[in-house]
């Protein structure tokens, strides 16, 4: 079973992604997600031109020593755009090993640890009132968990709010990328009293989550953390800038709202101290970032000795591809927590058909052998990529901040 074809596929169904698809020699194919939001013409280079002519005449049932071959033999190893292209080779054998054995994969990692995976939804409104009506439709909509960001007053733009009522999407086409400007001030005076809205309008029976996309300093996020102790946040994501991993301890002095962090690591070396030190509850990192399922299944068994639960990425700037196999580890983990769903415009849809399905805020991974997703590339074929920046973002004096 030696991979005898590798295809790397840039396409914009609405948004830009990058697959890579893998063929053997007896007919057998495997597709993994390359997308890396913003940077994919890079990740799409460096599977063309660096790892693809290593695979052919590879044993594409050898999936650990494959990862083991692009990691250490790189020299220049982790890093997003390396462990990007890497998730996609070992997505695919994956996929392609759960076709030969006539299995879904979460059969041959393990098998189901639960029927369904909980998601949460995203409640996004320009002002209040809209993302209250926001959180009441994805309610009526069988969610169990809902995200919820608004407007601030006093800033024009704010991360997860859409222009209008569009579907939230933060990469614009363009040569540059848009400039927002950001207060802290403004933001920690304002979103406590959009969880008491929230509350006081549906009361506790659901999951509220609320994404604070790496703004804080820490001890900014232990004041946020504690106001909103009476508000039950299931979490608060990426409170700080990620890097310094210390700085997580300062927020659990201050406060037990539980904390969610990782969709920007790429290595269990960035995550590891924050596990083993017990800095967080939910660790983010997703497939398609975290080097695939091999390398993500390391760092959630390692968090699962740490009581750290999972919570993996998943917005619109991973494809199809990257959720189908998303669901496959979180069906069979021990330690899952919630799975992000936001759910795919109808054209990426058609380009990535696939089997998996929502039903009452839960979803369920196919049942077909392999991952149980694929690429039409006739239809991929007919969206080309289009330059497409994620925001920058400065404080009201000029100065850069992190978007």
């Amino acid at each position: 079973m030696n991979i005898v074809e590798a295809k790397v596929i840039v396409t914009c169904p609405d948004r830009n992604f990058v697959t890579l698809k893998l063929i053997t020699d007896d007919g057998l194919t495997g597709v993994g997600d390359a997308t890396l939001n913003g940077r994919e013409l890079a990740v799409a280079s460096y599977l063309r031109d660096h790892v693809c002519p290593l695979l052919i005449g590879r044993d594409a049932s050898r999936i650990e020593d494959t990862w083991q071959y692009l990691h250490k033999g790189a020299y220049w190893r982790r890093g997003p755009v390396t462990m990007t292209a890497v998730a996609a080779v070992d997505t695919a054998l994956w996929d392609i090993k759960g076709k030969a054995a006539g299995m879904p994969v979460y059969q041959l990692i393990g098998g189901r640890s639960r029927d369904a995976v909980t998601v949460y939804g995203h409640a996004n409104g320009a002002t209040v009132p809209e993302a209250l009506e926001q959180v009441g439709s994805l309610l009526d909509e069988g969610y169990r968990a809902v995200r919820v960001q608004a407007g601030v007053p006093g800033l024009e733009k704010v991360y997860g709010v859409p222009a209008g009522h569009a579907p939230y999407e933060p990469a614009v086409a363009g040569d540059r990328p848009e400039e927002a400007t950001w207060s802290t001030a403004k933001y920690l005076n304002f979103v406590p009293s959009l969880f008491a809205a929230v509350r006081e309008r549906f009361g506790h029976d659901f999951h509220l989550l609320h994404d604070a996309h790496h703004r804080l300093t820490p001890i900014e996020a232990a004041r946020l953390g504690r106001a909103a102790e009476p508000y039950g946040l299931f979490w608060l994501e990426d409170p700080i800038s990620e890097e310094l991993q210390e700085g997580f301890r300062l927020i659990r002095q201050h406060t037990t709202t539980p904390i969610a962090v990782g969709e920007v690591y790429n290595s269990i070396w960035d995550c590891h101290q924050l596990i083993t030190e017990q800095l967080i509850d939910y660790i983010r990192m997703d497939v398609v970032h975290g080097g695939g399922i091999t390398h993500l299944r390391r760092v959630f068994d390692l968090a699962d000795l740490y009581h750290v639960r999972t919570g993996s990425h998943g917005a619109t700037d991973l494809s199809p591809v990257c959720l189908a196999a998303a669901l496959h580890v979180d069906v069979a983990v021990p330690n899952f927590g919630i799975q992000e769903y936001m759910p795919h415009t109808e054209t990426t849809n058609a380009v990535f058909p696939h089997s998996y399905r929502f039903a009452d805020g839960l979803l369920y991974p196919s049942e077909e052998p392999g991952l149980g997703v694929d690429i039409d590339e006739e239809a991929a074929a007919e969206y080309p990529y289009r330059q497409a920046y994620l925001p920058v973002n400065r404080l009201e004096d000029g100065s850069m901040h992190d978007w």
